[in-house]
C-alpha cells in the first residue's frame, strides 16, 4: 500500500495517530486537512526505538490532526561501533 493510501485507510479506520520510521513520509505527504497525525521515529532499530518509549508516548499523546512530529534517535556510541 502506498503512503497516501495508508494514511487514508488509517483515517477511515478511526486512527488518530500513525507512528512510522519512514522519515521521508513527512516530505512526501501533505498533511493539511488530515485528521491523522504522524509521529516519525528517527530509527527503525528496535533496541534504539525501545529506549525512547516515553518520548514516543508523549508525542502520540500531544499529537494534533495534521501534525507531524519527528523524534531524534541517535545511536549510542556502543551501537555505532557495532557492539550490542
Amino acid at each position: 500500500m502506498e503512503n497516501g493510501e495508508l494514511l487514508k485507510a488509517a483515517e477511515a479506520s478511526g486512527f488518530d495517530v500513525m507512528v512510522t520510521s519512514d522519515q521521508n513520509i513527512r516530505h512526501q505527504q501533505n498533511l493539511t486537512g488530515r485528521k491523522l497525525a504522524l509521529v516519525v521515529l528517527g530509527s527503525n532499530i528496535w533496541p534504539v526505538v525501545r529506549g525512547h518509549g516515553a518520548a514516543i508516548a508523549a508525542k502520540v499523546d500531544a499529537a494534533t490532526p495534521g501534525s507531524c512530529e519527528f523524534i531524534e534517535m541517535p545511536l549510542s556510541p556502543r551501537r555505532r561501533r557495532g557492539g550490542g
